[in-house]
């Protein structure tokens, strides 16, 4: 009986260990075939990769105004001012998508370099251009171009009108999207309108991991996230209204999603309220059947604040027919993922949080298992089974949406042989495949980033490129890593090999792709 017993917990522990990714395990098969149609991209931002901060009549953002005053607030005082300078070498940029032999590739479009005055009574033609160089270079070779109207860069001036907190700025983004579908449409068919907005409200309004730093918790990152998500439907509903019939594209909105798993049966709930409000509040009136913020969320919010001595919930409330404007606002469900969290709540959150904030009204505590770093970086942990079970989550949850996933990747600390790097984006996609071969409605996936990039906060510090820019050149360099063979092999195959090892001599342009 004993030797049966050791044998059912050998059996238990290499099961488990089959979804971590220091194992090869996890995968089903040794080669594992894509959907047909199925589509490859990698992904960059403007702020991280342009640089030109202050040329041809682009003006100040957020990102400008905190790295130029505060600029230690970024762990290497670095900032974005050439940053990969994409503004001047988008040829080289097409020439790596070229040689990764992508069907897309998506970037955001600086609003302040298009709009310098924040509005439409003034269109930057130099701004225009640039796009324009990059859209068609790209279009040349059969790559499409895949456009976020917001990624994170916002103009200083709107920001000192009051940002995302001002209701206002569905007026503006709606404006600012409308002549972005002008200006480019006629090429562009995949739209996204706002990238993470979990980010912009929680980290920039009630927290200082962001820009514009606000850090007025419990009440900014609410208003923020009421206006985001009605912005994110103005825009929608001018593209589908106005412009839709014409350009026949689609149009979406991409969330930030981690998977987040209870410790014991017991923080269940927890568990469920962390996905509730990390990315349920944003996804929730987008894609349920009833709309509004996640119950869980409504319910909570409004007992601390009265508890709190507040007149009314700190959560703005939706009219019925905004939750009726937001609800069903997107064509595809955008998700971005990266790790895992363990979930847990017990007598020591209450009073852990300060009050009021965004925390606090959760109330949880979370942590990461030290067996899921498997390379240097802290930034991103390998766990590719939460992976597939935040998939399953929104199959089930909202009728099985078409899914992109718009971002995916792993940081490292520079150099051209990333196996850690190989690892997680075979053992990811092969956990995205499980959940394709279960009924996920996956679509696309992209591959982040392109090439190393301003990482927010972390500077240069933090590389999550295919190809690595050596910031100490003039020409900022770009080189291949071991990585970018990998997808390209990939991309290249429509074939997931787990046990593909590059020859990594020299990088071609496959012209038959």
């Amino acid at each position: 009986m004993e030797i049966f017993h050791n044998i059912v917990l050998i059996l238990a522990i290499f099961c488990y260990s089959m979804y971590e990714c220091k194992t090869y395990g996890g995968s089903r098969h040794d080669v594992r075939k894509f959907p047909e149609g199925f589509l490859f991209g990698t992904a960059t931002a403007s702020y991280q990769v342009e640089g030109a901060w202050d040329e041809d009549g682009k003006t100040e953002n957020i990102w400008d105004h905190l790295t130029h005053n505060n600029p230690c607030i970024i762990k290497d005082c670095s900032n974005g001012d050439i940053a990969d300078d994409s503004y001047h070498l988008y040829k080289r940029d097409v020439e790596m998508m070229r040689e990764l032999g992508l069907d897309f590739y998506r970037f955001s479009i600086s609003w302040p370099r298009i709009l310098p005055t924040s509005f439409p009574d003034k269109i930057n033609e130099a701004g225009v251009q640039y796009y324009n160089n990059l859209i068609d270079e790209m279009l040349k070779y059969n790559i499409q171009p895949m456009i976020t109207l917001y990624h994170w860069d916002l103009p200083q001036k709107l920001q000192e009108m009051g940002g995302w907190a001002n209701p206002h700025i569905v007026d503006w983004f709606g404006d600012y999207a409308r002549t972005v579908f002008q200006l480019f449409g006629d090429r562009v068919k995949y739209w996204i309108t706002i990238n993470e907005p979990y980010q912009v409200c929680n980290q920039g309004y009630g927290d200082v991991v962001k820009a514009p730093v606000l850090n007025s918790k419990g009440v900014a990152e609410y208003m923020c996230a009421k206006n985001l998500l009605l912005a994110h439907a103005r825009a929608y509903h001018i593209y589908d209204k106005e412009f839709r019939p014409n350009q026949d594209g689609v149009i979406f909105i991409s969330y930030s999603a981690q998977w987040y798993e209870p410790e014991t049966d017991k923080d269940i709930e927890a568990a469920n309220d962390n996905n509730d409000f990390q990315w349920g509040q944003y996804t929730h009136p987008v894609f349920s059947e009833t709309g509004d913020f996640p119950p869980s969320m409504r319910r909570k919010i409004a007992a601390k604040s009265e508890e709190q001595g507040y007149p009314r919930s700190r959560l703005p409330e939706f009219t019925p027919e905004e939750i009726d404007y937001v609800r069903g606002s997107s064509d595809y469900f955008g998700l971005n993922h990266y790790s895992t969290f363990i979930v847990y709540r017990n007598e020591s959150v209450y009073g852990y949080h300060d009050s009021p904030s965004f925390a606090d009204d959760l109330e949880v505590l979370t942590y990461q298992k030290a067996e899921w770093k498997i390379g240097q970086s802290e930034f991103t942990k390998c766990v590719p089974w939460g992976f597939q079970k935040l998939l399953t989550r929104i199959k089930e949850e909202y009728n099985n949406p078409p899914i992109y996933i718009t971002e995916n990747g792993f940081a490292t600390y520079g150099g051209l042989e990333d196996d850690d790097r190989v690892t997680y984006y075979k053992e990811y996609i092969n956990a995205m495949l499980n959940a394709i071969e279960e009924g996920s409605d996956i679509r696309a996936y992209t591959a982040w980033s392109l090439m190393d990039n301003f990482e927010w906060m972390q500077g240069y510090t933090e590389r999550f490129g295919l190809y690595e820019v050596d910031y100490e050149s003039p020409e900022r360099t770009r080189t291949p890593r071991k990585s970018a063979f990998v997808y390209k092999q990939i991309l290249r195959t429509r074939e997931l090999d787990m046990h593909y090892e590059p020859d990594t001599e020299v990088m071609t342009i496959d012209e038959g792709h």
